[in-house]
C-alpha cells in the first residue's frame, strides 16, 4: 500500500484587497506588508519543518508568498494551473456590498445557494472542485510518504477540501467559514483518486508551531 502523503496547505499572504474584502480571484492583487511578513513567517516555519517539496499556485500573490519559503528551502516552487483561485465572474474585483447594491437578486441566490447560484461567468464551484480534489492526489502520487507544501487561495482551498472530505459544496460557506492569510491546514492522503482524505488541523495560525510540525517551536 502507497505510504500516505502529508500535504500542508497555506493561504497566501494578505493582500491590498483584503481591508475591503474585496473578491481577488484570478486577479493579480499586490501583498501589503502584513502579507510580505507573513510570507516570512511561513519561510521561518517551513525551515524549521523542511517540507520535501512546495507547490504554488500561478497567481501573484500565491508565487510572491512562496518565494521566501523556497529561498528557505533552497528548492524550486513547482507551478501547477490547477491550484488557481476560483474565478469569480462579475464578482471579480468587487465587494460583495457593491454587489449587493449592483445586482441584489445574484447575491440573494449566492447566498441561498453558493454553488447552484454562482456569480455569472464565475468558474462552477463543482469544477473548482473536481480541479482541487484531482491536483491534490496528483501532488500525492508524485510525493507518496512525504510531507509537501501547497500555497494558493481561499475559496479554492475550500471547495477542494470539501470534494476530499466528503462535505457537500453547498455548505462550503458554513462548514468552512475561512482560511485565513498564512495559515496551516494539514491532511493526509494518497495518490488513488478514488480515496479521500483526513484532516489533520485546520485553520492554524504559524505562531503556533503546530500543524506538521512536530518539534518544537524555535524561541
Amino acid at each position: 500500500m502507497t505510504a500516505p502523503t502529508t500535504v500542508i496547505v497555506s493561504r497566501h499572504g494578505q493582500t491590498v484587497w483584503h481591508a475591503e474584502n474585496r473578491y481577488a480571484g484570478s486577479s493579480d492583487v499586490d501583498l501589503t506588508p502584513t502579507g510580505r511578513r507573513q510570507a516570512e513567517q511561513l519561510a521561518e516555519w517551513a525551515g524549521r519543518v523542511e517540507p520535501q517539496a512546495l507547490y504554488v499556485s500561478p497567481i501573484r500573490r500565491a508565487r510572491e508568498t512562496a518565494a521566501p519559503v523556497a529561498a528557505a528551502l533552497g528548492i524550486e516552487p513547482i507551478v501547477l494551473d490547477d491550484l488557481r483561485e476560483v474565478h469569480f465572474g462579475v464578482m471579480e474585483g468587487r465587494t460583495m456590498a457593491e454587489m449587493r447594491s449592483a445586482a441584489p437578486d445574484l447575491v440573494a441566490r449566492f447566498v441561498d445557494d453558493p454553488v447552484g447560484g454562482h456569480f455569472p461567468e464565475a468558474e462552477p464551484p463543482t469544477a473548482a472542485a473536481e480541479r482541487g480534489r484531482a491536483v491534490f492526489h496528483r501532488i500525492a502520487a508524485a510525493q507518496p510518504g512525504a510531507t509537501v507544501l501547497v500555497v494558493a487561495h481561499n475559496t479554492f482551498f475550500r471547495l477542494t477540501l470539501c470534494a476530499l472530505l466528503g462535505i457537500p459544496l453547498g455548505s462550503y460557506r458554513r462548514v468552512l467559514p475561512r482560511l485565513d492569510n498564512g495559515t496551516l491546514t494539514t491532511l493526509s492522503l494518497t495518490g488513488d483518486p478514488d480515496s479521500g482524505a483526513a484532516l489533520l488541523s485546520f485553520n492554524v495560525p504559524l505562531d503556533t508551531g503546530a500543524s506538521g510540525d512536530t518539534r518544537p517551536a524555535a524561541p
